[in-house]
Protein backbone atom coordinates (compact mmCIF):
# COMPACT_ATOMS: atom_id res chain seq x y z
CA UNK A 1 0.00 0.00 0.00
CA UNK A 2 1.40 3.35 -1.03
CA UNK A 3 2.11 5.78 1.81
CA UNK A 4 0.85 9.23 0.76
CA UNK A 5 1.61 10.90 4.10
CA UNK A 6 3.72 14.07 3.79
CA UNK A 7 7.46 13.79 4.20
CA UNK A 8 8.78 15.04 7.55
CA UNK A 9 10.07 18.57 7.24
CA UNK A 10 10.95 21.82 8.92
CA UNK A 11 8.51 24.64 8.07
CA UNK A 12 10.16 28.01 7.56
CA UNK A 13 9.49 31.54 6.36
CA UNK A 14 11.77 33.58 4.08
CA UNK A 15 11.90 37.27 4.95
CA UNK A 16 14.14 40.24 4.27
CA UNK A 17 14.75 43.78 5.43
CA UNK A 18 16.35 45.87 2.65
CA UNK A 19 17.67 42.68 1.00
CA UNK A 20 19.25 41.49 4.26
CA UNK A 21 17.58 38.07 4.04
CA UNK A 22 16.54 35.55 6.67
CA UNK A 23 15.13 32.11 7.16
CA UNK A 24 12.74 32.21 10.12
CA UNK A 25 11.63 29.09 12.00
CA UNK A 26 8.79 29.18 14.53
CA UNK A 27 9.92 26.66 17.16
CA UNK A 28 7.00 27.31 19.48
CA UNK A 29 5.67 24.04 18.06
CA UNK A 30 7.40 20.65 18.17
CA UNK A 31 10.28 20.89 15.69
CA UNK A 32 13.79 19.46 15.36
CA UNK A 33 16.47 21.47 17.18
CA UNK A 34 18.67 23.80 15.16
CA UNK A 35 22.34 22.79 14.93
CA UNK A 36 25.39 24.37 13.26
CA UNK A 37 25.36 21.71 10.53
CA UNK A 38 21.66 22.23 9.80
CA UNK A 39 22.07 26.02 9.76
CA UNK A 40 24.95 25.74 7.27
CA UNK A 41 22.96 23.38 5.05
CA UNK A 42 19.93 25.69 4.92
CA UNK A 43 22.23 28.70 4.32
CA UNK A 44 23.74 27.20 1.14
CA UNK A 45 22.36 29.36 -1.67
CA UNK A 46 22.97 26.63 -4.28
CA UNK A 47 21.86 23.48 -2.45
CA UNK A 48 19.72 24.93 0.33
CA UNK A 49 17.52 27.99 0.82
CA UNK A 50 20.09 30.70 1.42
CA UNK A 51 20.18 33.40 4.05
CA UNK A 52 22.36 36.02 5.71
CA UNK A 53 20.98 35.01 9.12
CA UNK A 54 18.58 32.40 10.43
CA UNK A 55 16.22 33.28 13.29
CA UNK A 56 14.46 30.77 15.54
CA UNK A 57 11.34 31.92 17.42
CA UNK A 58 10.83 30.52 20.91
CA UNK A 59 8.15 31.23 23.50
CA UNK A 60 9.17 34.19 25.60
CA UNK A 61 9.36 34.10 29.39
CA UNK A 62 7.65 37.29 30.43
CA UNK A 63 7.82 38.51 26.82
CA UNK A 64 5.93 37.99 23.56
CA UNK A 65 8.83 36.18 21.85
CA UNK A 66 12.37 34.99 22.39
CA UNK A 67 14.67 35.00 19.35
CA UNK A 68 17.89 33.06 18.69
CA UNK A 69 20.03 34.01 15.69
CA UNK A 70 22.38 31.90 13.54
CA UNK A 71 24.87 33.08 10.92
CA UNK A 72 25.38 31.43 7.55
CA UNK A 73 28.61 29.79 8.76
CA UNK A 74 26.78 27.99 11.60
CA UNK A 75 27.88 30.39 14.36
CA UNK A 76 25.38 32.24 16.53
CA UNK A 77 24.82 35.96 17.03
CA UNK A 78 23.25 37.83 19.94
CA UNK A 79 21.56 40.43 17.74
CA UNK A 80 20.06 40.84 14.29
CA UNK A 81 18.09 44.04 13.95
CA UNK A 82 16.49 43.57 10.54
CA UNK A 83 15.39 40.02 11.36
CA UNK A 84 13.89 41.28 14.62
CA UNK A 85 11.90 43.89 12.70
CA UNK A 86 10.69 41.32 10.14
CA UNK A 87 9.56 38.85 12.79
CA UNK A 88 7.93 41.63 14.81
CA UNK A 89 5.92 42.71 11.74
CA UNK A 90 4.74 39.13 11.14
CA UNK A 91 3.81 38.55 14.79
CA UNK A 92 2.00 41.88 15.10
CA UNK A 93 -0.01 41.09 11.95
CA UNK A 94 -0.75 37.58 13.26
CA UNK A 95 -1.86 38.70 16.73
CA UNK A 96 -3.21 42.19 16.04
CA UNK A 97 -0.87 43.70 18.62
CA UNK A 98 0.58 47.17 17.77
CA UNK A 99 3.73 46.54 19.83
CA UNK A 100 5.78 43.62 21.13
CA UNK A 101 8.25 42.85 23.89
CA UNK A 102 11.02 40.60 22.52
CA UNK A 103 13.93 38.96 24.32
CA UNK A 104 17.24 37.99 22.73
CA UNK A 105 20.73 37.22 23.99
CA UNK A 106 21.28 40.97 23.48
CA UNK A 107 18.53 41.67 26.04
CA UNK A 108 14.92 42.85 26.01
CA UNK A 109 13.90 44.75 22.86
CA UNK A 110 10.74 46.77 22.20
CA UNK A 111 9.17 46.65 18.72
CA UNK A 112 6.28 48.67 17.35
CA UNK A 113 4.37 49.30 14.15
CA UNK A 114 5.64 52.65 12.82
CA UNK A 115 2.97 52.91 10.09
CA UNK A 116 3.21 52.99 6.30
CA UNK A 117 4.76 49.52 6.21
CA UNK A 118 7.61 50.45 8.56
CA UNK A 119 8.60 48.69 11.78
CA UNK A 120 10.70 50.17 14.58
CA UNK A 121 12.81 48.24 17.09
CA UNK A 122 14.73 49.58 20.08
CA UNK A 123 18.08 47.78 19.85
CA UNK A 124 19.09 48.84 23.37
CA UNK A 125 21.95 50.98 24.63
CA UNK A 126 25.23 50.77 22.70
CA UNK A 127 28.30 49.26 24.35
CA UNK A 128 31.27 51.61 24.11
CA UNK A 129 33.69 50.17 26.70
CA UNK A 130 36.46 47.95 25.37
CA UNK A 131 35.51 44.99 27.59
CA UNK A 132 31.82 45.15 26.66
CA UNK A 133 32.35 45.06 22.88
CA UNK A 134 34.68 43.06 23.49
CA UNK A 135 38.20 44.04 22.43
CA UNK A 136 41.37 42.13 23.23
CA UNK A 137 42.75 44.74 25.61
CA UNK A 138 41.93 48.09 27.19
CA UNK A 139 41.96 51.02 24.76
CA UNK A 140 40.06 54.07 23.54
CA UNK A 141 37.17 52.72 21.46
CA UNK A 142 36.57 56.00 19.62
CA UNK A 143 39.69 55.61 17.47
CA UNK A 144 41.27 52.16 17.41
CA UNK A 145 45.01 51.66 16.71
CA UNK A 146 44.17 50.27 13.26
CA UNK A 147 44.95 52.03 9.97
CA UNK A 148 41.98 54.28 9.28
CA UNK A 149 41.29 54.81 13.02
CA UNK A 150 37.90 53.02 13.10
CA UNK A 151 35.45 53.22 16.00
CA UNK A 152 34.48 50.12 17.98
CA UNK A 153 30.90 49.67 19.16
CA UNK A 154 28.94 46.80 20.66
CA UNK A 155 25.28 46.30 19.78
CA UNK A 156 25.08 42.79 21.21
CA UNK A 157 27.70 41.90 18.62
CA UNK A 158 31.03 43.64 17.85
CA UNK A 159 31.37 46.36 15.20
CA UNK A 160 34.31 48.12 13.58
CA UNK A 161 33.25 51.32 11.75
CA UNK A 162 35.57 53.07 9.27
CA UNK A 163 34.68 56.59 8.13
CA UNK A 164 35.92 57.09 4.56
CA UNK A 165 35.75 59.68 1.79
CA UNK A 166 34.20 57.25 -0.72
CA UNK A 167 32.40 54.12 0.51
CA UNK A 168 31.98 52.82 -3.05
CA UNK A 169 35.73 52.82 -3.67
CA UNK A 170 36.50 50.29 -0.91
CA UNK A 171 36.99 46.67 -2.05
CA UNK A 172 34.86 45.26 0.75
CA UNK A 173 35.34 41.65 -0.39
CA UNK A 174 38.98 42.01 0.67
CA UNK A 175 38.71 44.75 3.30
CA UNK A 176 35.88 43.04 5.20
CA UNK A 177 37.43 39.64 5.99
CA UNK A 178 40.82 41.20 6.70
CA UNK A 179 39.26 43.18 9.55
CA UNK A 180 36.60 40.67 10.61
CA UNK A 181 39.46 38.53 11.96
CA UNK A 182 41.59 41.38 13.34
CA UNK A 183 43.38 40.31 16.55
CA UNK A 184 41.87 43.24 18.47
CA UNK A 185 38.48 41.49 18.09
CA UNK A 186 38.64 38.09 19.84
CA UNK A 187 35.05 37.24 18.80
CA UNK A 188 35.50 38.61 15.25
CA UNK A 189 33.59 41.71 14.15
CA UNK A 190 31.16 43.20 11.69
CA UNK A 191 32.94 45.73 9.47
CA UNK A 192 31.39 48.90 8.07
CA UNK A 193 32.68 51.57 5.69
CA UNK A 194 30.70 54.78 6.12
CA UNK A 195 30.70 58.05 4.20
CA UNK A 196 29.04 61.24 5.46
CA UNK A 197 26.98 62.37 2.44
CA UNK A 198 24.97 65.22 3.95
CA UNK A 199 23.64 66.68 7.18
CA UNK A 200 22.76 63.61 9.28
CA UNK A 201 22.95 61.30 6.26
CA UNK A 202 25.40 58.40 5.86
CA UNK A 203 26.19 56.02 3.00
CA UNK A 204 27.20 52.68 4.50
CA UNK A 205 28.36 49.31 3.20
CA UNK A 206 28.80 46.30 5.44
CA UNK A 207 30.66 43.03 5.83
CA UNK A 208 29.04 40.82 8.49
CA UNK A 209 31.00 38.29 10.53
CA UNK A 210 29.82 34.80 9.68
CA UNK A 211 27.83 36.00 6.66
CA UNK A 212 30.08 38.16 4.46
CA UNK A 213 28.99 41.02 2.22
CA UNK A 214 25.30 41.82 2.81
CA UNK A 215 22.90 44.36 1.34
CA UNK A 216 22.04 45.74 4.78
CA UNK A 217 22.59 45.19 8.49
CA UNK A 218 20.45 46.65 11.23
CA UNK A 219 22.88 46.31 14.11
CA UNK A 220 25.69 47.65 11.88
CA UNK A 221 23.56 50.67 11.01
CA UNK A 222 22.99 51.32 14.71
CA UNK A 223 26.72 50.99 15.39
CA UNK A 224 27.66 53.44 12.63
CA UNK A 225 25.06 55.97 13.82
CA UNK A 226 26.43 55.75 17.36
CA UNK A 227 30.03 56.04 16.14
CA UNK A 228 29.22 59.06 13.94
CA UNK A 229 27.49 60.83 16.82
CA UNK A 230 30.34 60.06 19.24
CA UNK A 231 32.84 61.49 16.75
CA UNK A 232 30.80 64.66 16.24
CA UNK A 233 30.12 63.91 12.57
CA UNK A 234 26.31 63.85 12.89
CA UNK A 235 23.53 64.30 15.38
CA UNK A 236 22.06 61.27 17.15
CA UNK A 237 19.27 60.88 14.55
CA UNK A 238 20.46 59.91 11.06
CA UNK A 239 19.36 58.40 7.77
CA UNK A 240 21.56 55.56 6.55
CA UNK A 241 21.63 54.53 2.89
CA UNK A 242 22.68 50.90 2.40
CA UNK A 243 23.07 48.78 -0.72
CA UNK A 244 19.54 47.44 -0.14
CA UNK A 245 17.71 50.60 0.92
CA UNK A 246 17.36 53.12 3.73
CA UNK A 247 17.08 52.86 7.52
CA UNK A 248 16.42 55.61 10.05
CA UNK A 249 18.43 55.41 13.27
CA UNK A 250 17.69 57.50 16.38
CA UNK A 251 19.95 57.15 19.44
CA UNK A 252 17.62 58.19 22.25
CA UNK A 253 17.87 58.13 26.02
CA UNK A 254 16.17 54.69 26.14
CA UNK A 255 18.31 53.10 23.41
CA UNK A 256 19.01 53.05 19.68
CA UNK A 257 15.78 52.95 17.66
CA UNK A 258 15.90 51.55 14.13
CA UNK A 259 13.03 52.05 11.68
CA UNK A 260 12.65 50.63 8.19
CA UNK A 261 10.64 48.41 5.80
CA UNK A 262 10.18 44.64 6.01
CA UNK A 263 9.15 41.89 3.59
CA UNK A 264 7.73 38.37 4.03
CA UNK A 265 8.71 36.67 0.77
CA UNK A 266 7.45 33.07 0.97
CA UNK A 267 6.84 30.04 3.18
CA UNK A 268 8.41 26.64 2.61
CA UNK A 269 9.38 23.31 4.15
CA UNK A 270 12.95 22.08 4.51
CA UNK A 271 12.90 18.31 3.93
CA UNK A 272 14.81 16.51 6.65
Amino acid sequence: MQDNSPLPGLPFMKMHGLGNDFVVIDARRELPAMTPDLARAIADRHRGVGFDQLAVIHAGEGADLHLVFWNADGSTSAACGNATRCIAAWEMARTGKPALDITTERGRLAARDAGEGLVAVNMGQPQTRWDEIPLAREMDTLELPIEGAPTATGMGNPHCSFFVDDAEAVDLDAFGPAHEHHPLYPERTNVQVAQITGPDRIRMRVWERGAGLTLASGSSSCAVAVAAARRGLTSRAVTIDLDGGTLHIDWREDGVWMTGPVAHVFDGVWRL
